[in-house]
Parts: C-alpha cells; structure tokens; sequence
C-alpha cells in the first residue's frame, strides 16, 4: 500500500520536509501562504490548565517497508538527501555514487505512534487561560493560526530501494558501506536494485496529526483536524 495513503487515511500526514524535530503538543503557526514554523516546543508554554493531559501510545498505527512511496529516481534521490540531512548523516551524499537510475522507493520499519486523545486535548483548552498575557499569541489564536501536533509517528529505521539503469558491482556497494560508517547499511537486492537501511539507532518522526486550534472572540471552540489531505509539514 502507498504509505502516504495509508497514513493519510488515519490522519496523518507524511514529513517531506527538511524538518524532522516534531512531537506531540507541540504549536506551531500557519498563517495563509506561509510555511508552518514551530511557535511553542509545548501547549504547556502557551495555554495553563488544570486538566492532566495523557499520551497514550497507539499500537493500531505501525508502519513496515509494506507501506511505501515510489518516485521518479532524481526526485527521490532529492528527498532522500533531505532525510538523510535530519539524520545527521548530511555529508552522505548518495547522488555522487548513483548518478542516474529509474525509481527510487522509500518506507519506514520499526515504527512507534504518540498520541493524545482529541477529548483530552478540548478538555484541556476549554478549562485554560494563557500562561502570560500575550497579544500576538491572542491575535493569531483568534485568527486560527495555531496548529497543535496531536500525534506523531516515529521509526528507527529508513529503507530505500533504489532501482538504476546500470548493473552494480561489488566494488560500489563496498565503497558506498564504507563511507556510510555503519549508519547506513547498502546491499544488492538484484543485478541492477541497491538497497539501504539506516542504522542511527535513534527514532524519528516520520509523520503526524494535526489539529487547527479554532478560537472566537477569545474563546476555544474546538480541535479541527487538518492533515488528513493537506500537506502541512
């Protein structure tokens, strides 16, 4: 199954983006034809409540090399580098070792998802106040600018399948394990297909839910999920 589309189908939306440093409760702002950036690291920064807020860890959601995306092989070489760069391993850059090729194919394995009950959430905002008075806070609550990370989905491992339009050798996957330094571990899955798994022994988010905090007149009204077919992040 496309991983987008099944992710999508539960809520989330797909990270594509240079960005990888997303968790649940955090804020972020999203005015109209801007890009979202973080606002808050928690809702607790922003809003104080009575209300005890409970992550609850969703074993119904895992993501497997199952669910994956397939791109034309320089768009997703692009996207690679791009996640690669989140992981810390920016100076690997595969495209100066695999020049040309057809697809490229990325999927995620090992995977948690983090969450926070919508219930939870409204409860929590409709008992808070803010922690310090704050006009720009105010103003862009109640023009609904204010995005809330209601859940995250992390793996540990990346996996990519690169499909080329040459046939590999030997020497090539050694050279390309030996600058990986163990991060990244390259195999042959055919004469002309190089697959690689991450190994950064770290999780990290790969996709996640969220919802535009609605305020009128300087009341919250409610929680409207928005990644269920934009993509956001």
């Amino acid at each position: 199954m496309k991983l987008t589309k099944y992710l999508s189908a539960q809520g989330f939306d797909l990270i594509e983006g240079p960005v990888r440093s997303h968790k649940p409760l955090q804020l972020w702002i999203k005015k109209p034809f801007d890009e979202a950036q973080l606002y808050y690291g928690s809702i607790e920064h922003a809003f104080k409540s009575d209300v005890v807020l409970t992550e609850i860890e969703n074993p119904a959601l895992s993501v497997d090399a199952t669910q994956k995306d397939d791109y034309g092989f320089n768009i997703g070489i692009t996207l690679l580098e791009e996640i690669l760069k989140t992981l810390g391993l920016g100076t690997f850059e595969i495209s100066a070792k695999i020049k040309s090729g057809k697809t490229v194919t990325i999927s995620y394995e090992n995977s948690i998802t983090k969450e926070y009950a919508i219930g939870n959430l409204e409860e929590y905002l409709f008992d808070a106040d803010f922690l310090h008075p704050n006009p720009s806070l105010l103003k862009n609550a109640n023009n609904n600018n204010i995005l809330l990370i209601t859940g995250t989905v992390f793996a540990k491992n990346l996996v990519v399948n690169i499909e080329t339009d040459f046939t590999l050798d030997s020497s090539l996957i050694t050279s390309l394990n030996a600058v990986a330094e163990g991060k990244l571990e390259f195999t042959m899955s055919s004469a002309s297909k190089l697959k690689m798994i991450s190994n950064v022994g770290i999780y990290f988010p790969i996709a996640v839910k969220a919802n535009r905090i609605d305020f009128d007149r300087s009341r919250f009204q409610q929680l409207i999920l928005v990644t269920d077919n934009t993509n956001i992040f």
